[in-house]
């Protein structure tokens, strides 16, 4: 028999303490009845609230409340334990659906008929069941696919900043990803977007309808007038939609977080209201173990055809790379994307830094078996030669262009070239791989032969005659 506990204890901005509870448990969630005026009737309405039990002391619960508290008072509401943690009702219907990020429909087409229910909070994945990511994801985009190239199973998260189009790099992602030609396997993406305004939220809708992309997407949308501790579960519900997808129906998911800044800045403030003691920049200790609860939820499991990867993206306060969101990121994932706003301010699109980024499971999903033979040659080379890019500019900085030996002039032209024709790229524009390896050969052809060192020589002697 469920017992209703009356009134509350404490009130702190989303945050209620009730005492005298008995059998709660950690991420518990719970329903509240708060009760009000009817409108000019003199009636009695009851408003139902969720919550979720966040800290246990004793018979003291601390409970965050998913919606605002405005109407809540201390003697005006009650509660009751449901008994289970937070659960969301899942089917292969979810694709094409847009929803809250509490995992409720939010697109006027009703409610998922469930085939199951799953717990947000996931289950630990047994390492020893995990299989070695080997395939990439094809993104169209040749930064990304040529040097950066991103595997199935792997995490690798954006690192950008305000006002840098990471939301255009978001949506052109979505919009172009696949599994590459020649794969018949079943391709979706899960798309979590926390804190943003109505207008990013609109702009992300309307571009996955036009290019004819939402049909495969599920989208998970907390808007930035959306209660605060709604944006701790909003990546949790997108994963736990994912691993259903995933290990139960067989498909490959690409999971897209934005922005994991927001999520961060919430736990900030959250801990703040519960009194714990503040950390680096005032992040709460446990920020490190709360993202990689999240990034660890991507891979792939023995036993299953499908796969989870994720794509966070985290906009770096000041644009510093060492603050602590990216910095723990950092440790976690497996490699990063940066962009770059000088490059932004040069109106290279997509701006990103090729020398700052990498892939550390790139290596093992490219080649002969999965893209081209020459492709680790090819993506060797260019990083080698715009390194060398960088350290002509500084020269000509300080001697002056004309100043320059004949070959640091040529790694000039090369690093514009480079910038403008590789790493820019219009927003509609859908490389394959192919395309982008070919421009990176037509590219190094401006530098002699004789400094492509980092090119096999059987490599060389094929691709170089066919230029």
């Amino acid at each position: 028999m469920s017992v209703e506990y009356l009134g509350l204890s404490e009130m702190n901005g989303p945050l209620i303490v009730i005492e005298g509870v008995e059998g709660a448990f950690f991420d518990e969630i719970v329903e509240f009845s708060v009760e009000g005026s009817g409108a000019g009737s003199g009636t009695s309405a009851v408003k139902k609230k969720l919550g979720r039990i966040v800290a246990l002391d004793e018979d003291k619960a601390v409970i965050q409340v998913f919606e605002s508290t405005a109407d809540m008072s201390l003697l005006n509401t009650r509660t009751r334990l449901t008994g289970r943690p937070m659960e969301i009702g899942l089917s292969a219907d979810i694709l094409g659906r847009t929803f809250n990020g509490l995992g409720q429909p939010i697109d006027g087409l009703g409610t998922v008929k469930a085939e199951v229910f799953r717990d947000v909070n996931g289950q630990p994945m047994n390492p020893c069941t995990r299989e070695y990511p080997r395939n990439y994801i094809r993104t169209g985009i040749s930064a990304i696919d040529g040097l950066t190239t991103l595997i199935r199973g792997q995490k690798l998260p954006i690192f950008s900043g305000n006002g840098i189009p990471h939301d255009a790099l978001a949506a052109q992602i979505v919009e172009q990803a696949s599994l590459g030609e020649d794969s018949d396997e079943e391709f979706a993406i899960v798309f979590a977007a926390m804190g943003v305004k109505y207008d990013v939220a609109e702009y992300f809708k309307r571009t996955f309808e036009e290019c004819g992309a939402s049909a495969h997407v599920a989208m998970f949308l907390n808007l930035s007038n959306d209660p605060v501790v709604e944006r701790l579960i909003t990546p949790k519900v997108a994963l736990t939609a994912a691993e259903y997808l995933a290990f139960e129906k067989n498909m490959h998911i690409l999971v897209i977080l934005t922005d994991m800044t927001s999520f961060a800045e919430a736990m900030r403030e959250v801990s703040s209201l519960k009194g714990e003691i503040p950390s680096r920049k005032g992040f709460p200790g446990y920020l490190y173990s709360e993202l990689a609860s999240i990034y660890e939820r991507a891979g792939i499991v023995k036993g299953s055809s499908g796969s989870v990867t994720q794509i966070p993206i985290l906009t770096m306060p000041n644009d510093d790379i060492t603050h602590p969101i990216p910095d723990l990121t950092g440790y976690i994932t497996e490699g990063q994307i940066v962009l770059e706003r000088s490059l932004y301010q040069k109106t290279i699109y997509p701006p990103i830094n090729v020398l700052p980024s990498l892939s550390r499971l790139m290596k093992d999903g490219i080649g002969a078996k999965y893209t081209r033979e020459d492709h680790q040659d090819v993506a060797n080379q260019l990083f080698s030669s715009y390194a060398r890019v960088g350290e002509a500019r500084d020269l000509a900085s300080v001697i002056g262009e004309d100043e320059l030996s004949p070959i640091d002039k040529k790694y000039l032209q090369f690093g514009t070239a480079f910038e403008r024709e590789f790493v820019g790229q219009g927003r509609n524009e859908n490389r394959s791989i192919e395309d982008t390896l070919d421009i990176g050969w037509r590219l190094l052809s401006i530098l002699p032969r004789e400094e492509l060192d980092r090119i096999d020589t059987k490599i060389l002697e094929k691709y170089w005659e066919a230029l």
